[in-house]
Formats: C-alpha cells, sequence, structure tokens
C-alpha cells in the first residue's frame, strides 16, 4: 500500500516519517519524497492515528487524487532541481509527463488550478531557490551554477533571480542575513 504525504520534501521528513511508522507497528519497504510504501493494509483508526502523528510534524497524509498528483508533481521538481546532480536533458514538460505517465497539458491545468500557480513558474522558483543555496555555499561561481541548473546563460539566471528575488545575485551573496525559503513553502 502507498501513503502519500504532503510537504515531505527532505531527507529529515523521510527520517521522521518512517519513526511514526515504526511507533504505529507498520513496515514500509521504501520511504520517498512525498511517498511510503508499506507491507500492510491499515484500518481507519491507525489511518487517523498516523494522520494526527503527521499533522503534528507539519505533514499532511494525502486521501484524494488531485492532491496526491499535485504532491507527486512537486515532489519530483524538487527531487529533480534539489537532490539529483544533474537536470533532464530533455525539456521539463516531457520529463514529467513521462514520469508520471500523463499528458503535460492534463498535469499543468491541475497544477494550476490547486496551486494557483504554473507548473513552469514552481521550476523557477525551486530553480532559485537551489541558486540561493549554492551562492550560500560558495563552492561553485555564478558560471558554473548557470550550468549545473541549465540556464543558457550567467545573463538569463541573473535576469531569473533578479525577477524571483528583487536582488542580483552579487549582491544576495554579499547579504548578512541571506534568506532562503523552506522548499515547503515554495
Amino acid at each position: 500500500m502507498t501513503l502519500y504525504i504532503k510537504f515531505m520534501v527532505s531527507q529529515r521528513c523521510k527520517m521522521m516519517v518512517g519513526e511514526e511508522l515504526r511507533k504505529l507497528g507498520l513496515h514500509y519497504v521504501v520511504v520517498e519524497l512525498g511517498a511510503v510504501d508499506i507491507m500492510e493494509d491499515i484500518d481507519a483508526v491507525v489511518w487517523n492515528q498516523l494522520k494526527e502523528n503527521l499533522l503534528l510534524s507539519g505533514l499532511e497524509l494525502l486521501d484524494d487524487k488531485k492532491s496526491i498528483l499535485i504532491e507527486k508533481i512537486k515532489n519530483l521538481i524538487i527531487e529533480m532541481v534539489h537532490y539529483t546532480g544533474e537536470l533532464p536533458e530533455v525539456n521539463y514538460s516531457t520529463f514529467i509527463s513521462e514520469k508520471l505517465g500523463y499528458d503535460y497539458t492534463y498535469l499543468a491545468n491541475i497544477f494550476s488550478e490547486v496551486q494557483g500557480t504554473t507548473i513552469q513558474q514552481y521550476i523557477i522558483v525551486n530553480k532559485i531557490e537551489r541558486v540561493k543555496e549554492l551562492l550560500l555555499y560558495g563552492e561553485l561561481n555564478l558560471t558554473e551554477i548557470s550550468y549545473a541548473l541549465n540556464y543558457s546563460s550567467v545573463a538569463h539566471l541573473s535576469n531569473q533571480f533578479k525577477k524571483v528575488t528583487g536582488l542580483t545575485p552579487s549582491y544576495f551573496k554579499q547579504l548578512k542575513h541571506k534568506k532562503r525559503i523552506a522548499l515547503e513553502h515554495v
């Protein structure tokens, strides 16, 4: 049985979900961003207990198909931008459509309807958060960051960064109190 969990966007979230499952005596096969495969079928009592426990940690157990699909899209984007070493060579719409097995227009329409933003805008915001993170680490220069995140040029990255944050990447790097957004709030 697969359970889908909203706001599960980090390794820490995955560990916390695993711990909650253990507390309830549930055995899981795999815990991924936004989803966990468990070996047992669970009844309403255990479902509600797990839902309450996850809510205390800021996570939400999902049960409607639209919400589950939206979370799959968001988690795929987060995984793609923040956790894999490279972005796909094909365009994002093809990548997302192939990974989820749905027509991209259908996914885009549902995403926009529920989230109030486009998939493309969600990707951009996540890429900018990744740029901020890489700028804070200071291990890569802007040229290397633009290459790593598949920007066509440093100018394109800089323009998009300024449009989203209101700051240039150089100015952001100089700030004493650098502000990043937690992934669950993107």
